[in-house]
């Protein structure tokens, strides 16, 4: 800038030839032609260095095709991705940029919300590997509760199933996370869906309780279906991590920020749930949406509750109100959760029983103590209660 500068100053002077300063100067007659018209027109700022870039490139994105790139991430908030999956609806496959072109216009455009990056264990897939098939496993949860712009408080229910990520409910309870509410939602996806092998949760209520195996109201009425409960580790929410980052999109979609009722933001959840399963394309089915996936089950809901039989081999008991059996004339506690149950005891020791409710051993009984206890670790049984670990998958045509 100092060189060019003294060049202006010194054809302004006019005391020598233009050759004889673009001698002095070092630079060929064109160049300094260049630099005294920049600066007649621009003055100072003609003197800057500029891009030696071309104003056109062969490879440049088109002008429709950016801006179709940055309607999609306006409408949808989604990544490079889902993205360029979006915009083969109205471009051919060869026309559609590289992801990292898209991340580029997409952050042009101001349309990147940075977020702080955290560090993150290696995920894992063995807790849900056995879901290989639409209904072989369903994921429940209740998404942190929040409130309405009105001040009423929303506790939104999602079911999913794990497989297919088909989103079957996001029901807002309103802070109704009752045993009673919660069953009514389920019977609804259970006749209109059919019913799962498994239903996988975490440990907090209605889902399990401290009880003997964790059993809840809830999970009996599963099992009574011959739906099997599974309840991940406690603080271990990576176990049923699919459905966990489902609900960070439902927050980013329908609740930043919340709705101004409760009928509204119920409005709001039913409309993610059309477009969680029928628009937006899922990485880990190969970027097809999850309808195109999902199947109902064949197993229908039933008119009325299955009866709950057990072999010849064992004794019968049924558990009254207050949650205990008679036995040899004492009360036994067994758990409040199998009121008006029947359960069933064979005999593994000197005095010892497992408990069975349905086909799933619950605990052992041991008779000269006239109590009911979780089994301990590799004693016979798998229990589900809240400090048990994921039961192992079933085997090929076991339900």
């Amino acid at each position: 800038m100092c060189e060019r500068a003294a060049f202006i100053k010194a054809c302004e002077e006019r005391e020598e030839t233009m050759a004889a300063l673009c001698r002095r100067f070092g630079i060929s007659r064109k160049t300094g032609y260049k630099w005294l018209e920049r600066y007649a027109r621009e003055e100072d700022l003609g003197l800057l260095e500029r891009s030696r870039a071309p104003h056109q490139h062969p490879n440049m994105t088109s002008a429709d095709l950016e801006s179709a790139i940055v309607a999609v991430r306006q409408e949808h908030r989604w990544g490079p991705k889902k993205i360029a999956v979006g915009l083969l609806r109205q471009f051919a496959a060869e026309e559609i940029p590289a992801l990292s072109t898209i991340g580029d216009i997409v952050k042009r455009n101001g349309l990147l919300i940075p977020r702080r990056r955290r560090r993150h264990c290696s995920p894992s897939t063995q807790p849900l590997a056995h879901a290989v098939e639409s209904n072989r496993v369903w994921c429940a949860d209740f998404k942190g509760w929040f409130c309405t712009a009105d001040g009423h408080r929303v506790d939104p229910l999602t079911v999913s199933d794990a497989h297919s990520r088909y989103l079957l409910a996001c029901q807002g309870m309103r802070g109704k996370t009752d045993t009673v509410h919660v069953m009514g939602v389920f019977e609804t996806l259970f006749r209109s869906y059919g019913m799962p092998e498994r239903i996988r949760t975490d440990n907090g209520a209605p889902f399990a309780s401290t009880g003997l195996s964790g059993l809840s109201r809830l999970s009996v009425w599963w099992m009574r279906l011959g739906i099997t409960p599974e309840r991940i580790k406690p603080a271990t929410p990576s176990e049923n991590g699919r459905h966990e980052r489902m609900h960070l999109t439902l927050k980013q979609d329908t609740a930043t920020p919340p709705a101004g009722t409760p009928r509204k933001q119920q409005e709001a959840f039913d409309r993610f749930v059309r477009y969680y399963n029928e628009e937006r394309p899922h990485e880990a089915l190969g970027q097809v949406v999850p309808a195109a996936v999902y199947a109902p089950s064949p197993r229908p809901y039933p008119a009325r509750m299955p009866a709950v039989e057990y072999g010849d081999d064992m004794q019968v008991r049924r558990v009254r109100g207050a949650g205990q059996m008679k036995w040899r004339g004492h009360d036994v506690l067994v758990s409040q959760a199998l009121a008006y149950q029947t359960v069933g005891l064979s005999p593994i020791g000197d005095g010892v029983w497992e408990v069975y409710f349905c086909t799933t051993p619950i605990g052992i009984f041991e008779e000269k103590k006239l109590r009911v206890r979780a089994a301990k670790q590799g004693e016979k049984g798998v229990l589900y209660h809240k400090n048990s670990t994921v039961p192992p998958p079933p085997e090929e045509g076991e339900l």
